[in-house]
């Protein structure tokens, strides 16, 4: 999952707009062996929305997806939420 992510999907992201803050790791068991954290931000919700399908259509996007689980799907779960930042949030 992280190289799908380091050496394809980071490119994909900047393409459709949609930009990185960060990715993390569980530091400790058992998350620490399959999960992976990323927070993007948006102008918008409704750029968002769109960004997003803009990403999901990509038939770059779908190539990878397809040659990194030809073997079996490698991200069996996600979890999606928007954020606002609090008025004494350092990054916004």
């Amino acid at each position: 999952l992280q190289a799908r992510f380091r050496d394809h999907i980071i490119p994909l992201f900047k393409k459709h707009n949609l930009t990185v803050i960060g990715f993390w790791t569980y530091a400790d068991p058992p998350g620490s062996e399959n999960t992976l954290v990323y927070v993007l931000a948006h102008e918008s919700r409704e750029a968002a929305k769109k960004n997003w399908a803009a990403f999901l259509a990509d038939p770059v996007r779908q190539k990878v997806w397809a040659e990194t689980e030809k073997d079996g799907p490698i991200n069996l779960k996600v979890d999606s939420v928007y954020l606002n930042p609090t008025d004494f949030s350092p990054v916004r």
